[in-house]
C-alpha cells in the first residue's frame, strides 16, 4: 500500500520502494529504469540512489530487516540455535515477507526468478547475512557478545544455505499454485528439520 512521502526520511524511502516494486512487478525488473522510478515517486534519481545505492535493492529491500533479526537472535543468547529457530519460526507463523509466506508474494518471486541481476544480488545478500552471523557468533568485544563455542563460519554457512533452500522451495511451491496453508505447514516443518540437523551437528 502506498505511503505518504516525506522527502529525505523513512517515508520517502518507503514510497520509493512501493513505487519501484509496483513498476517491477508490472513490467519486469530490467524494463524499468531508476529514472522512471524517481519520476513516479516524485523525487530525483539522486534521492533514489541516496536510499538505494543499487537498483536491485529497490526490490530486495529487506536485507537490513534480516540483518537486524539475526543480530537480535544471536546477541546475548545462551542458546544461539534455539534463539534462531524461534526467530525463523515466528516469521513463518506471522507470514512475514522474510519467510516467503506473505500473501501476494508470487509476483515478487516471478520477477526475481526472471532477472539474473536480482538473482545475483540475492546471492550477495545471502553472503552478507552469512558474514553477519559469523561476526555475531565470534563475540565482538565492542558489542558485548560472548563468543560462540564452535565453528562460527561453518554454522553460519549451513544456516544461511539451509534457510535459503527452504525459502526457495517455498517460493517454487507457491508459484506452482500449491495451497498457501499447505506450503506454510511444509515450510515450518522444513525449518524445524533444518535446526534439528544444525543442533545435531553443532551440539557442544
Amino acid at each position: 500500500m502506498p505511503r505518504t512521502a516525506a522527502r529525505g526520511g523513512p517515508q520517502t524511502r518507503a514510497r520509493i520502494s512501493d513505487v519501484a516494486t509496483q513498476l517491477f512487478l508490472e513490467r519486469g525488473f530490467d524494463a524499468v529504469t531508476v529514472a522512471e522510478v524517481a519520476r513516479e515517486a516524485g523525487v530525483s534519481s539522486v534521492t533514489v540512489f541516496k536510499h538505494f545505492p543499487r537498483k536491485e535493492d529497490l526490490l530486495l529491500d529487506r536485507a537490513d530487516d534480516a540483518t537486524d533479526l539475526l543480530r537480535t537472535a544471536v546477541r546475548g543468547s545462551t542458546d544461539v540455535l534455539a534463539s534462531l529457530r524461534e526467530a525463523t519460526l515466528r516469521l513463518a507463523d506471522d507470514r512475514h515477507a522474510l519467510s516467503g509466506l506473505k500473501d501476494g508474494s508470487v509476483p515478487f518471486f516471478v520477477t526475481v526468478a526472471a532477472s539474473p541481476a536480482l538473482i545475483g544480488r540475492a546471492r550477495e545478500i545471502a553472503d552478507e547475512l552469512q558474514q553477519t552471523v559469523v561476526e555475531e557468533l565470534s563475540g565482538d568485544p565492542a558489542s558485548g557478545n560472548s563468543a560462540f563455542d564452535g565453528d562460527a563460519a561453518l554454522l553460519a554457512a549451513f544456516l544461511i544455505a539451509g534457510y535459503t533452500t527452504v525459502l526457495t522451495g517455498t517460493a517454487r511451491r507457491l508459484m506452482a499454485g500449491d495451497t498457501p496453508d499447505d506450503v506454510a505447514e511444509d515450510h515450518r516443518t522444513r525449518v524445524d528439520h533444518l535446526f534439528d540437523k544444525l543442533r545435531n551437528g553443532f551440539a557442544g
